[in-house]
């Protein structure tokens, strides 16, 4: 798999419009968008036509128009962005379940390197189908006010009715920052 600009500007616009929802900001301008996150305002909104197509988010026309966050944060996987995007998640295209092509492997059922990439795309896929867009919203929020960083979109009114709370080190990882322990961090 590979996340293409593509695939990581079409996340962070949703993770964006995500944390605006959760702080209590309904729309979003598409300038507003690109310039707090450094994107190409015309790429952008390619961008976010396409998620709009795909029912994702919605817009709001006019003076105080923008875009908003469409379907419930808490049904939207992160495994289905990135495949909406960027398409398949393996890293060879035997490998795929979504995009499947026979490759060149004269005995493709007994390939070494297929077998590894489909286990490769299994990781890949669990752990993004695992998340939603409400998961990493949460974490970001967290991690935000665990690190006392100033709040994007916030609504004044919402502002004191968004509790604080103490999480693991982010930087131990994602899944650690949701409590949750992989085999890679010392659990048994």
């Amino acid at each position: 798999m590979t996340l293409t600009k593509k695939g990581e500007y079409a996340l962070r616009a949703m993770i964006q419009l995500g944390l605006a929802k959760s702080l209590g900001r309904d729309v979003v301008p598409v300038s507003e968008l690109a310039q707090s996150n450094r994107l190409p305002l015309k790429f952008l909104e390619r961008i976010l036509l396409e998620l709009r197509e795909a029912g994702y988010i919605e817009t709001q026309r006019g003076k105080l128009g923008g875009y908003a966050v469409k379907k419930p944060m808490d049904k939207i996987q992160m495994g289905e962005l990135v495949r909406l995007i960027d398409g398949r998640l393996a890293p060879i295209a035997c490998a795929s379940e979504t995009e499947y092509v026979r490759c060149t492997c004269p005995d493709e059922e007994h390939c070494g390197l297929r077998m590894l990439m489909i286990d490769v795309r299994n990781a890949i896929a669990d752990i993004l189908d695992k998340y939603t867009l409400q998961d990493v919203v949460e974490v970001t929020l967290r991690k935000m006010r665990r690190d006392n960083a100033p709040l994007p979109f916030l609504v004044e009114a919402c502002a004191a009715e968004v509790p604080r709370r103490r999480v693991a080190d982010p930087a131990a990882g994602f899944l650690n920052a949701l409590g949750i322990r992989t085999s890679g961090s010392g659990a048994a």
